[in-house]
């Protein structure tokens, strides 16, 4: 297994998908470094996964912040001596139609979800650079392949993503870095995302959704250890997960 001893590091790791990703790959012998704003969360997570005989250690990391995903890899240097791969996880939707006008809430979502991205990119790709190899995981979502009511700076936030990405593939491909990426594009899957919405039409619509299609985010970490586990020479850039049930 490739993943035995990679050493990875996951931003919004504190819950949901990032949380699941990070038990899931340290049962499976890789070396996990969390980040999240959240260190009570934190801490209960890494206490968990050491008692099961896992590495792990945690940073606070607020992804806005360039200096803290800068931090966060260098502690994953620092501890484990290497970084193998980074889960850009950290995301949030505060949906509602554009006529409400929730212009801070629009903001906020271009600062974690987009510039949270490139903040994670930019900390880890001198690193990837230099070794010529490391792999640039991120959740975008099924509203980065197409629109809804409600999702227009959701879903402009997770396009981006999914752009951002695909030329991250293609620059590495053409400079000889070996940098594999791979995007992942949930459906309803059961996570804290839902409590971000303020709109309250927006929330009880989205909850009656998800109470009735969602699934468990550990769904979506076997597909994120499913990508980290391919030989190095073989990148599966895309992922669209979802319930069965749901007609997405």
């Amino acid at each position: 297994m490739t993943i035995k001893n990679k050493v990875v590091v996951i931003t919004g790791a504190s819950s949901g998908i990032g949380e699941a990703t990070a038990k899931l790959l340290a049962d499976k012998g890789a070396k996990i470094v969390l980040g999240a704003r959240r260190e009570e969360r934190l801490k209960e997570l890494a206490d968990e996964i050491k008692s099961n005989g896992g590495q792990v250690v945690y940073h606070v990391t607020d992804v806005v912040k360039p200096e803290d995903s800068k931090q966060l890899v260098h502690l994953a240097k620092d501890t484990f001596g290497s970084v193998d791969a980074i889960f850009l996880n950290a995301g949030i939707m505060p949906n509602s139609s554009l006529s409400e006008l929730k212009t801070d809430e629009w903001n906020s979502m271009v600062d974690v979800n987009i510039k949270g991205v490139l903040n994670g990119i930019a900390a880890v790709l001198p690193t990837f650079t230099s070794q010529k190899s490391g792999h640039i995981i991120t959740t975008s979502s099924v509203a980065g392949l197409k629109a809804y009511p409600g999702g227009a700076v959701y879903g402009a936030t997770k396009w981006a993503v999914r752009d951002l990405m695909e030329v991250l593939r293609i620059e590495s491909a053409q400079e000889g870095t070996n940098i594999r990426t791979a995007t992942i594009y949930p459906a309803a899957i059961n996570t804290e995302l839902l409590e971000t919405i303020t709109d309250t039409n927006m929330a009880e619509g989205m909850t009656a959704m998800y109470e009735q299609y969602g699934i468990t985010p550990d769904r979506v970490a076997n597909v994120v250890a499913f990508a980290l586990d391919q030989p190095e020479d073989t990148n599966i850039n895309e992922f669209t997960i979802g319930p069965t049930s749901q007609p997405w």
